[in-house]
């Protein structure tokens, strides 16, 4: 049983914070406005939520926000490495080894907008999140803390681990205010839906206009360290159209955001007026074909897996864009990792192979009638969701219903009435509740971290089965969505195969072209699932939301979680393993282009995940 300290109220300051206001919009104290300086940038979307911890929320405006406001123990360095924030932190090491302890020491003067200490509070309230919650991004390493313990009035924090933990810096980023969430209407999954409560970082928002899409940040004036040389940063929604017109106008000084191959030409057009990057996205977007319902059958699911043109799927998200050159052909590491190269099998899912389809259906029992496949007269059904109408999900999702239904299965379209549902509910581990329809294929975002064995252990890792703080989600499961823990069903429309067409999909030679030659050069053939290792006694299950879990994988996840095995050896069994399973089909890394007007100095961009807001702090306007 995992233990906490009871009396973290008493420890975490002398100080008791102020009431707290009732303005959807925290707010701090200015100065009188003279002429202030402003940068405005043009981004996708503004729209919430904006939880970075969420899977629902992950977008550039999400990571845009947490980079500015919340307060993180370590943040990627321009080389991807993850660095200690010593605007928050006093130190943070390894203290004991048994059991493996991190101590970590805040300043004493951070604290949150509201005069609240940024304290133990804090680490507790999401350290319970992340390893209760469903739907929640990198929770493997905080399954492994056993317990927490305050000192120093709140300010230094003892994290003790039930096994050695060697990624323990990918921990606490973007802290919470528990003071003001913890007891909110809704609980965490209502946490950041739409404002923040309180800022722990060198910005605060003071106004946000969601019909005119834009939001504005100032100045934190309780910032306790450097403050922002620029008094305001403006967050524009614009689109490939406006966002040229906007850069030449000075309308914005910068934008951040996804662009297709014509948005490019257009920003190529400017010339000297902007410098031009990119900055990929920590998490590669993939399609998930969950071992559930008719998938649940390996010959299907395989038979599925084999219908999908994988380079269509890339083509359809990226739009030839800069993401089109970051192919995600791995299931661990993503293209921007140093240490990245493809382990993508030939065959399938490389290229689309229909006669082996066609082979594998047939031998499930299934036959093509009428141009459908049907077994006992019922015809092969498949549910397919993705996150709303975000790009490049929805994109990707419809072009892979259009593939399924020519090739003469019909395909479900769940529609969640939010991208928090479908993670909350339909993609979450255990009994989705009778209301929920199964969810048998997703198109979704699979996050990566600065270690790859947490992204592993994340993304395809057990639980025990009679774990209750694993992001399970059942009947009356209070806490998944802060209200009775009952939810609607998703609408769905059918989409159904031509019964004109009959025969089979592609009678030809399997296609052999449209991959990347360097995934032809850095990849072998599929290897079996690892023999020979014994299933853990403990029943298990899936903790991801991809709803796989091998037992005989498992134990190589582990060791390579807690540094029992070295990385390579772990990913050397479990990258064709993975492959084999065709649970995960990873598509590519989506990457945004950065765009800086010449009136602008201090944004660093980087080709690792490294959010270009980190440096929001330096940014100014170059003066004449």
């Amino acid at each position: 049983m995992f233990a906490l300290v009871a009396t973290l109220a008493t420890a975490c300051t002398n100080m008791p914070p102020p009431p707290v206001v009732s303005s959807p919009v925290a707010v701090t104290s200015k100065p009188a406005a003279e002429e202030q300086s402003q940068i405005a940038v043009g981004v996708d979307s503004i729209g919430g939520g904006y939880n970075p911890h969420n899977l629902a929320d992950q977008s550039t405006t999400t990571s845009a926000l947490a980079s500015m406001l919340l307060p993180s123990v370590f943040r990627p360095g321009a080389d991807g490495r993850l660095t200690l924030d010593e605007s928050l932190m006093t130190s943070a090491e390894v203290v004991a080894h048994d059991p493996f302890t991190v101590s970590y020491e805040i300043r004493p003067e951070a604290s949150w907008s509201d005069g609240a200490p940024i304290a133990v509070e804090d680490f507790v309230y999401l350290y319970e999140a992340m390893r209760s919650e469903p739907g929640v991004v990198g929770a493997a390493g905080y399954r492994l803390i056993s317990e927490i313990r305050p000192a120093d009035g709140g300010k230094r924090v003892d994290v003790e681990f039930s096994q050695p933990y060697p990624g323990w810096r990918t921990l606490f980023d973007h802290l919470l205010p528990a003071h003001l969430l913890k007891d909110a209407p809704g609980g965490w999954q209502n946490a950041l839906n739409d404002s923040f409560p309180a800022y722990g970082g060198p910005f605060a928002i003071t106004s946000v206009d969601s019909a005119r899409g834009e939001m504005v940040l100032e100045r934190n004036e309780r910032y306790w360290e450097k403050p922002a040389t620029v008094d305001k940063v403006v967050l524009r929604r614009t689109d490939p159209d406006g966002l040229v017109n906007a850069l030449r106008t000075g309308t914005d000084q910068l934008a951040v955001l996804r662009t297709d191959q014509s948005g490019m030409e257009r920003l190529r057009g400017l010339r000297g007026d902007v410098e031009l990057s990119e900055s990929p996205r920590p998490y590669v977007v993939s399609t998930l074909l969950r071992p559930v319902g008719e998938l649940a059958d390996d010959q299907v699911r395989e038979a599925v897996g084999a219908l999908l043109d994988r380079d269509a799927l890339i083509k359809a998200g990226a739009e030839g864009g800069p993401s089109a050159s970051h192919r995600a052909s791995a299931q661990v590491r993503a293209p921007s990792d140093e240490d990245y190269s493809a382990t993508i099998p030939r065959g399938a899912p490389r290229h689309p192979q229909p006669k082996r389809a066609a082979q594998l259906l047939r031998e499930a029992g299934f036959e093509r009638e009428a141009g459908t496949w049907t077994r006992d007269g019922r015809p092969l059904s498949l549910a397919l969701a993705s996150p709303g109408e975000q790009e490049p999900y929805a994109s990707v999702a419809e072009e892979l219903s259009r593939q399924l239904v020519d090739a003469g299965i019909e395909v479900r379209d769940v529609e969640p009435e939010s991208a928090r549902e479908l993670y909350n509910h339909y993609l979450a581990p255990g009994d989705s509740g009778a209301d929920a329809m199964p969810v048998d294929i997703a198109v979704v975002p699979q996050p990566v971290s600065a270690d790859p064995a947490s992204t592993l252990a994340s993304s395809f890792g057990c639980a025990p089965a009679g774990d209750p703080a694993s992001g399970v989600a059942g009947d009356g499961d209070e806490g998944t969505d802060g209200d009775s823990g009952e939810s609607a069903p998703p609408t769905s429309t059918s989409r159904e195969p031509d019964r004109e067409g009959g025969g089979e999909a592609d009678q030809g030679a399997e296609s052999t072209e449209g991959a990347e030659n360097t995934e032809d050069a850095e990849s072998a053939e599929s290897t079996e699932s690892a023999e020979g290792n014994d299933s853990e006694s403990e029943e298990l299950r899936s903790a991801n939301v991809a709803g796989y879990c091998d037992p005989s994988l498992q134990p190589f996840i582990e060791d390579a979680l807690t540094g029992a095995t070295p990385l390579s050896d772990a990913l050397a069994t479990a990258e064709p393993s993975l492959w084999h399973a065709g649970v995960t089909i990873p598509l590519f890394q989506p990457v945004d282009t950065v765009a800086v007007s010449t009136g602008v100095e201090g944004v660093r961009t980087s080709e690792h995940p490294t959010d270009p807001f980190r440096s929001a702090v330096d940014w100014t306007r170059r003066s004449g």
